[in-house]
């Protein structure tokens, strides 16, 4: 997958940046170029179509948006890579199941090259080290492009967290590149996560069923 181009949009408030990629999807055409947007947002607080809003406990001054993704409760902040995927999945052949694997595998095979063994888990997406969360994912999947998609902690303030229950999970612990050994910057892990999400996205296109 060469012909993806790849934007650092830097830290950008989270409501417009998903109008944003709502329009792009709404407006893309069968051979609009796919993108991947790289960034950090605000401090924010977001709900997924169906989560159940007792999950959070505390939320304080920081803002919560409800909005159309899959999932639960999460944190998005400064020093957290967020990753969109505006990828047009039929074009790909590429199912929700395939993408979310992508996106999962490209943070274990960054976390590897810094010797963190991480893994995810079968009935609860993200990725985790010693149990503890490291990388969560969220999609969207509408008019055959998804959008949303992948959080991982890098050099963040954890404790927001602890004001909610992480994906439905009450008590879960969090946890980040920089306390790992990895990455301290998040420009830096995006620059290294980057191709190696593109080969996983490219792997999976040959691979799964349209």
């Amino acid at each position: 997958m060469t012909d993806v181009h790849v934007k650092w949009l830097g830290r950008v408030p989270y409501e417009p940046t998903w109008r944003a990629m709502q329009s792009f999807t709404d407006e893309r055409g069968p051979d609009t170029r796919d993108e991947l947007w790289l960034l950090e947002h605000d401090p924010v607080y977001t709900l997924g179509m169906n989560a159940d809003p007792t999950h959070v406990l505390d939320a304080g001054d920081i803002p919560v948006v409800q909005i159309d993704r899959g999932g639960q409760v999460t944190y998005h902040g400064p020093g957290q890579l967020v990753v969109y995927p505006l990828i047009d999945v039929r074009r790909l052949g590429l199912g929700v199941r395939g993408l979310v694997t992508a996106l999962e595998r490209a943070v274990i095979d960054l976390a590897a090259v810094h010797g963190i063994v991480a893994e995810c888990r079968a009935n609860a997406p993200g990725v985790y080290v010693q149990g503890a969360k490291l990388a969560s994912v969220g999609l969207r999947v509408r008019r055959g492009g998804s959008y949303h998609g992948l959080a991982l902690n890098v050099a963040m303030d954890l404790a927001p967290f602890g004001r909610i229950n992480p994906c439905g999970y009450a008590g879960l612990a969090m946890t980040q590149l920089a306390t790992l050994g990895g990455p301290k910057s998040v420009q830096e892990a995006g620059e290294a996560l980057a191709p190696l999400l593109l080969a996983r996205l490219a792997a999976a296109s040959t691979t799964s069923p349209a």
